[in-house]
This record gives structure tokens, C-alpha cells and sequence, in this order.
């Protein structure tokens, strides 16, 4: 069994295969049967597992995740964060729609303005017409 590197431009990763060889007696030739292993990361170069073979098993037994300093968080404290961020995100909201209110009322200012510019220059091309004539 051999490993074959395949490079796919359009997600800019390098997946690894293992290949295998056989024998087609139908077709009368050699073919290959690959297999995922996983794809390389960039920044150290080492192989990193994916697909179903390469997933993490879930850990059920961990009620507690680290935090950035390592240190571990209770979930009261992940709650009391996600309901901080639920609050943040709601007074954002009504600023955005604050802001969107005004920006209509706005535009439709200029839409009052544009049209009586039309009508306006509607007239001119009416008496300028008539002078003409």
C-alpha cells in the first residue's frame, strides 16, 4: 500500500490517500482503490485525520471546557457569557434598525426630490419646445 498526495486548487488543501493496487480480470488491468487517511496542515505539515475514520470519538464525561487560559469554566459562568452576548447583540439590533429607519425616511426624501427634479425638467423641455415652435 502506498500514499498518494492530491492537491485541490480550489480549496487550497492537499489531501493524503492510501492506494492500493489489484489485478481487474474483467477489464484486463490494473486498477487502485483509495482510501482517505486525511489532509495536510499547512503550517506544520503533518497529517491531520478526517473523515468518519479520523474523527474524535465525543467525550460525554467532560461537563466542564477550558477556557483560553487553560483554567476550567462552569457552564453558569458559559451561560452568563451567552446571555451577555445575547444582550450585546440585541442593543446592536435595535441600533441597526434605528439607523434603517432613518435611512428610509431619508431615501424617500431624495425620492420626493428626484421626482419633482423630473417634473421640473419636464416643463422646461415643454416651454423650451413651445419657444421653439
Amino acid at each position: 500500500m502506498a500514499q498518494v498526495r492530491q492537491y485541490h486548487k480550489d480549496t487550497d488543501t492537499t489531501y493524503v490517500y492510501e492506494s492500493e493496487s489489484y489485478w481487474d480480470t474483467e477489464k484486463k488491468q490494473s486498477r487502485s482503490r483509495r482510501r482517505l487517511i486525511g489532509k495536510i496542515d499547512p503550517a506544520t505539515g503533518e497529517i491531520v485525520p478526517c473523515g468518519k475514520r479520523g474523527r474524535k470519538p465525543k467525550d460525554p464525561d467532560k461537563a466542564v471546557a477550558p477556557s483560553a487560559q487553560g483554567t476550567p469554566v462552569s457552564p453558569a459562568d458559559r451561560y452568563s457569557a451567552a446571555m451577555q452576548q445575547i444582550r450585546d447583540m440585541r442593543t446592536e439590533i435595535g441600533r441597526k434598525d434605528e439607523e434603517i429607519s432613518s435611512l428610509r425616511k431619508e431615501n424617500k426624501k431624495l425620492r420626493n426630490v428626484i421626482s419633482r427634479m423630473d417634473e421640473l425638467s419636464e416643463q422646461m423641455s415643454d416651454m423650451c419646445a413651445g419657444v421653439l415652435k
